[in-house]
């Protein structure tokens, strides 16, 4: 008889188990991930998934359970993945990366979304961008302006869709500039524009009206002076002593070299830029150095992508180390509240240190408290 309760208890046990698994895991932290692991983005969702699971791993827990979704990069995709998480009871996701996959998040009420963009504008209440925005980038040149006592700078701004997020992180940032110019990115026309900002062809005048006048004259070493001027290509001082330059890659290689071009030196003014993520190719543009601009944590990208190489044996896009860190800000905020009431953490003030350097938090926005770099003589050296 008691053998027979014994194997009764069992089987009931076993039933309890394998019907209500959840009371072995009432305690674990539900996390979405949505990425894109389908479709022609589907190589960056794979890099985050790996980060994600390298951050895990680094963590050492098992409080945090992740479920994956798939986005396909398509909003209307987005929108069902979301659902489906919110279905089974998770609170927070992580992602989506792209900021057109935000669009019909705000039908979804019980979950916060942590997105990868680093835009801020008409966001869904919802939503919160964890990228490096304008204002983050923006306060960290406000700081080197103000260290060097720099008095007169103007700020080049693309005509592009990032615009309005630039003049967001000026109005934010209360950072003082002389003077705002916004130039057309198509090379043909983009020279003209520099001339005209650089009062190019004034300065060119003036060089040759003062030849002519010395020409005319009895000065003393008249002819040293005259070889002298004739070493220049303008004369007269500048507007500005330091540019801020809003954009990346080639085109701001275009800007640079239509300053050249202006006669603007970056030995006499300083060219400071946003957040190239130390894009190698400008070490070797010597002549449009020294270049300043704002980034992460170079030490700690190395060490990132370093430890990324010798697990998966790829070197990981910058989404995965931001990916990375937003495993272990949860983590940091489970820690310190009820999970159940997270939302919460976001709108009161927090801070969190991660790889990409510290993320400060308050009222449903995070920016990143960045570092500050110059590119000279071919080599990189952190200013602050």
């Amino acid at each position: 008889m008691k053998k027979i309760i014994k194997i009764l208890l069992l089987i009931t046990l076993k039933f309890l188990i394998i019907f209500f698994p959840l009371t072995a895991d009432e305690t674990k932290i539900k996390v979405g991930l949505l990425a894109p692991l389908s479709g022609e983005n589907a190589e960056i969702g794979k890099q985050i998934i790996k980060s994600v699971r390298m951050a895990l791993k680094d963590i050492n827990s098992n409080s945090i359970e992740i479920y994956p979704r798939d986005t396909k990069s398509d909003p209307d995709q987005t929108l069902i993945s979301a659902k489906e998480l919110e279905q089974i009871g998770v609170k927070l996701v992580i992602g989506p990366i792209f900021y057109k996959n935000l669009l019909y998040l705000n039908e979804i009420n019980n979950i916060i979304f942590l997105s990868q963009t680093n835009k801020t504008l008409d966001l869904p209440k919802n939503v919160i961008s964890t990228g490096i925005n304008s204002t983050s980038q923006i306060n960290t040149i406000k700081k080197f302006i103000e260290t060097n006592e720099i008095k007169k700078t103007i700020f080049l701004i693309p005509n592009s869709n990032y615009d309005l997020e630039i003049r967001k992180g000026i109005k934010n940032s209360k950072i003082k500039i002389s003077k705002q110019h916004f130039y057309d990115i198509d090379p043909t026309k983009l020279t003209k524009q520099i001339e005209k900002i650089t009062n190019y062809e004034i300065r060119k005048q003036n060089l040759f009206d003062e030849i002519t006048r010395i020409e005319k004259s009895d000065e003393i070493n008249k002819e040293r002076k005259i070889e002298n001027l004739k070493k220049k290509y303008t004369l007269g001082n500048l507007n500005f002593d330091s540019v801020i330059i809003a954009d990346f890659s080639e085109s701001l290689k275009s800007v640079i070299t239509s300053l050249l071009y202006s006669d603007v030196s970056p030995k006499q003014n300083y060219i400071i830029t946003f957040n190239q993520w130390f894009d190698s190719s400008l070490l070797s543009e010597l002549n449009s150095q020294p270049i300043y601009y704002p980034s992460i944590n170079k030490k700690n990208l190395n060490d990132f992508q370093n430890k990324f190489l010798k697990e998966f044996n790829q070197k990981p896009n910058h989404l995965s180390l931001l990916s990375y860190d937003l495993i272990g800000l949860v983590y940091y905020l489970s820690l310190k509240t009820d999970f159940s009431t997270i939302e919460k953490s976001f709108k009161s003030k927090n801070s969190f240190k991660g790889k990409i350097g510290i993320f400060e938090i308050q009222d449903n926005k995070i920016n990143h408290i960045l570092n500050f770099y110059e590119v000279n003589n071919g080599s990189i050296k952190k200013i602050f």
